[in-house]
Formats: C-alpha cells, sequence, structure tokens
C-alpha cells in the first residue's frame, strides 16, 4: 500500500522503517514540533524524507496542508501525536482514511496523558489501539487492531512507553495489512454512548507534587505515573525540590504516630517515610541535580519530606 505518514514521535519514526521494510510505500510525511520528551525530532523526520526522496511538510495545522497531501497518491495514512484533531476534509483525502494509534484503552481513556491516567487510576492494563479516525472527533472511530499490557501498583510510566514503543509499529503493520487483505476489516466498533468514554486531560510537570497526606499507594502510583520520560514526582526537603524515581510498598505491622513525611527509618540504599496511610520505602532520588541513594543525603529520622 501507498502510505503517507503524519504526526510525531520516535514510535511513527520507527513505525515508518517497518512499513517500508515489509513492502509498503512511503508517500510523504507531516510532521510538527516535537515535545520535549520526544527523542525524534522534526528534523529527524525531514532528514528521513530526504534520504528516501519523498515529499516532506512541518505544521501544526494539518488543513493548511492538504494540496500537500493531495498531491500524492496515497492509499492511507497513518498517524501518531500529531498536534491536532485532524478534520475529515483532511481522512477523506485518502480511499482508506487515516489510522492513529493511542495508548490508551479506547473507548474509555481518550485523550492526553492515558497511560498516566490509568496508572493513577488502579486500572489492572492498559490499552494501545490502532483505529481509523473520524474528522473533528477525539479517539474516536472504528478499532482496526488491539493489544494490551497488564499493570498495577509497581508499573512504571517508563516501562509503558518501552511496550508502546515495541509494540506500536508491529501492531500498526498488523491494522495496515488486514485493511489491505480487506478494506472493510474491523475488529470492534467503538460505542458511540458518551457514558462509556473517559475524557483524559493533560498533566504537567506540576501536577507530579507529592502530598504525604495520602496513602502509600496513591502516592506510589503518582511516583510511577510521573516517572522517566517525565520529570519526576517531586516534594521538599530542606526547602529544596526532591525528586522521587524509585519506591515500593512496606508491608510491616508496626503500629505508630507520625506527621505524613516523617522520615522512619535509614538503611544502606534506602529510607522509609510515613503516608496518610501506610509508608514507602525510597531507594532512589535526586536532589539538586545529582542522582543518589537517600541515605546519602538524610541521615536523621528527625528529618522531614514536605
Amino acid at each position: 500500500m501507498k502510505i503517507a505518514i503524519i504526526g510525531r514521535t520516535e514510535v511513527l519514526y520507527d513505525m515508518a522503517f517497518l512499513l517500508r521494510e515489509v513492502g509498503h510505500e512511503i508517500t510523504c510525511i507531516l510532521t510538527a514540533k516535537e515535545s520535549p520528551e520526544y527523542t525524534r525530532t522534526a528534523k529527524d523526520f525531514r532528514d528521513l524524507a530526504d534520504e528516501w526522496n519523498i515529499p516532506f511538510v512541518q505544521g501544526s495545522k494539518i488543513d493548511k496542508h492538504m494540496d500537500f497531501l493531495q498531491n500524492e497518491e496515497t492509499d492511507i495514512g497513518v498517524s501518531i501525536n500529531y498536534t491536532g484533531i485532524i478534520p475529515q476534509s483532511v481522512i477523506d483525502l485518502f480511499p482508506l482514511g487515516i489510522l492513529n494509534a493511542h495508548g490508551g484503552d479506547l473507548p474509555r481513556y481518550r485523550g492526553n496523558a492515558c497511560q498516566a491516567w490509568a496508572i493513577l487510576n488502579g486500572e489492572e492494563r492498559i490499552g494501545l489501539c490502532i483505529h481509523k479516525m473520524i474528522g473533528g472527533e477525539l479517539d474516536s472511530g472504528d478499532i482496526i487492531a488491539r493489544d494490551y499490557l497488564p499493570i498495577d501498583h509497581n508499573t512504571k510510566i517508563t516501562r509503558v512507553w518501552q511496550w508502546m514503543a515495541d509494540r506500536t509499529p508491529v501492531l500498526m503493520k498488523e491494522a495496515v495489512e488486514n485493511l489491505n487483505i480487506n478494506p472493510e476489516y474491523v475488529l470492534e466498533r467503538q460505542s458511540k454512548n458518551s457514558k462509556d468514554a473517559l475524557r483524559c486531560y493533560p498533566r504537567r510537570p506540576e501536577d507530579g507534587r507529592i502530598d504525604w497526606n495520602k496513602n502509600s499507594v496513591d502516592v506510589l502510583r503518582l511516583i510511577n505515573a510521573s516517572n522517566k520520560p517525565y520529570e519526576g514526582a517531586f516534594c521538599e526537603y530542606e526547602g529544596k525540590k526532591l525528586i522521587v524515581w524509585n519506591a515500593e510498598l512496606i508491608l510491616d505491622n508496626e503500629v505508630f504516630c507520625a506527621i505524613p513525611g516523617q522520615i522512619t527509618r535509614i538503611g544502606n540504599g534506602f529510607l522509609e517515610v510515613v503516608c496518610g496511610e501506610g509508608k514507602l520505602k525510597i531507594t532512589k532520588v535526586e536532589y539538586q541535580g545529582k542522582v543518589s541513594s537517600p541515605h546519602n543525603l538524610i541521615r536523621s529520622v528527625r528529618k522531614r519530606l514536605s
């Protein structure tokens, strides 16, 4: 099939390579400025287009580039993380429409930061869906391929991103091949009932602030949902920002009185801190730009995190 590449991220970059390797023709690339956490930039996509000798354009408003897309004889578009909702007028340029890769368990978890929200909400799995786009609508349209990653309160967003990076190109290849065989192929039609959808809105770095008054499971989920490639869950120690990168639940039967944030134990490579309910063992922190074990930083149980 003849395929247009639309969007951003290193996953889309790798997907373009895979689709080309299995015999599909990449006809053009349309991208936009990358987000800070992406490891592939707009320049990387430009260089790829130059290498393959195909048309390239960079822009954040796709409807301004309809002539660019229309000039290419293309069967289908594939998209990840373009900067805006794509209108139907653009989708209709392609006989088979545009496929979107979405890291959420559709029809729930539509929108932004769906993987982080799923971790925070205590879900047991995170979905990855390849679906047909519907113009002007968010993450709707028929699902062509789907996969799941089981998760729990110990799952970091880092692990989820790696899984999606590995699975998304392969899942998109499967979706394209199914449509190549049968243009009417549908794995699942999304529910049109608005009650079945969960709209997720963006998260910002400041949303990673730890509230030690919350229970230990919720604090751990925040630490894991805010982990790399994001900027991390954080609190303050002696008036300066402390990022918590690694933590785990402490399952003991100690009966205690303590203010949330209190350090209760310091050991080799860890410290224990009180939450509103339960305690956490913290094993990796970042303080004043230095990543280390917390016992190298905090040496007294008279100290407290805030």
